[in-house]
């Protein structure tokens, strides 16, 4: 089944280390560690095989993808010798590259962004194309009338009013053009009742919220350990330090809020109660895209003996993003494939915030994801 996967932010690091991921993965060049989809248990999906993959997207900036790998490959991102075999693929892959369409209203952006995806479509003759945001965080917008009805949403917009923020824009574009959605970041995405709509009257899945790739994720994994010890948690509380354009990005204080909300509420989700403490995230230039994070947990035992727990992450955002993208990728497109529509809170393994949860624990969800996958083939 040939799949398309179009990248809002097709050119920034989490992006290009997929694209090469994917192109190396293509060529048998590297083992697929670190994507979920590569497990035992996803073979009888059915999903797309890395030959079958194409990959595309739209982009505000105009770096070309082979610098941008050069430039992952130098910072030990990416290994260069990989960059170096597939410098020709990755300078042909500009012909799937577009700039972000900006017409004169929201209406015609959203025109010409979907044109651009069913060009996409018919050119690969693909069966179906996913469209998946890894562009930067954006501040939570202001709620408006226009979100909550589809047909307000067209009348806002056939006005010429700017109502969405980028991803939800991103969204509606894409629905509109019959492909699936992702929102790998903690934007709105398609999170309105409005967008909701329009997926199930065009047929179409989506998924998200944030990624999980780091600290978050250990917090899934060890917030159930203190619920089924009946452990009480007092405190939770962690310093992330952040290089690279995603650092840079949420030192804006709107974006590092709707990052940090995405990051705390997993604990409220898993414990039943939110513990005092915060997540704090900063920007450190000189790490790049690499990230840590230092968390201390305290909580009380038995006769109410404190204790606590401390831990330290320390990984690469973008090699850890990347092949969840490319799973996300391919079970959203094997979904639409099945018939589908509307929300997939079946893929909340892969999120912070997912859609439609009914458990934050790393292992239910993986459960569920299990489920999802092996009902996708019949």
């Amino acid at each position: 089944m040939r799949t398309g996967i179009w990248l809002i932010g097709a050119r920034g690091s989490v992006a290009v280390t997929a694209t090469v991921g994917a192109f190396a993965l293509r060529a048998r060049l590297v083992e697929p560690t670190g994507c979920v989809t590569e497990l035992p248990e996803f073979g009888p999906a059915g999903l797309a095989g890395w030959s079958e993959l194409v990959i595309g997207g739209h982009d505000v900036v105009t770096t070309p993808v082979l610098k941008k790998a050069e430039a992952l490959g130098a910072a030990g991102v990416v290994p260069a010798r990989l960059v170096a075999a597939l410098a020709g693929e990755l300078a042909a892959h500009e012909d799937d590259l577009r700039p972000l369409p900006a017409g004169g209203t929201q209406a015609e952006t959203a025109e010409l962004i979907a044109a651009d995806l069913t060009a996409f479509r018919e050119v690969h003759d693909l069966a179906t194309v996913v469209v998946i945001n890894v562009s930067t965080t954006e501040p939570a917008p202001q709620p408006h009338p226009a979100f909550a009805d589809l047909a307000a949403l067209r009348a806002a917009l056939a006005s010429g009013d700017a109502v969405l923020p980028p991803s939800a824009l991103g969204a509606y574009a894409a629905f509109t053009a019959g492909c699936g959605y992702v929102d790998f970041t903690p934007s709105t995405g398609a999170r309105l009742p409005a967008l909701h709509e329009l997926a199930v009257e065009a047929g179409v899945p989506y998924g998200g919220n944030d990624g999980k790739t780091g600290e978050t994720l250990v917090k899934s994994v060890l917030a159930p350990m203190f619920a089924l010890r009946n452990l009480r948690v007092n405190t939770w509380s962690g310093l992330n330090l952040l290089g690279g354009g995603d650092g840079a990005n949420l030192a804006d204080p709107a974006a590092n809020a709707a990052k940090v909300a995405s990051k705390q509420r997993v604990l409220s989700d898993v414990l039943g109660y939110q513990p005092q403490g915060t997540s704090r995230i900063d920007y450190v230039e000189d790490i790049g895209d690499f990230k840590t994070a230092w968390d201390l947990v305290t909580f009380s035992g038995f006769l109410g003996t404190g204790m606590r727990v401390e831990f330290t992450w320390h990984g690469c955002d973008s090699a850890l993003a990347a092949p969840l993208v490319l799973d996300l990728g391919r079970l959203t497109a094997a979904a639409h494939h099945a018939r589908r529509s509307g929300p997939l809170p079946e893929l909340a393994f892969f999120f912070k915030d997912p859609l439609g949860c009914t458990s934050a624990g790393l292992s239910d969800q993986w459960a569920t994801l299990v489920a999802f996958a092996s009902g996708l083939s019949t």
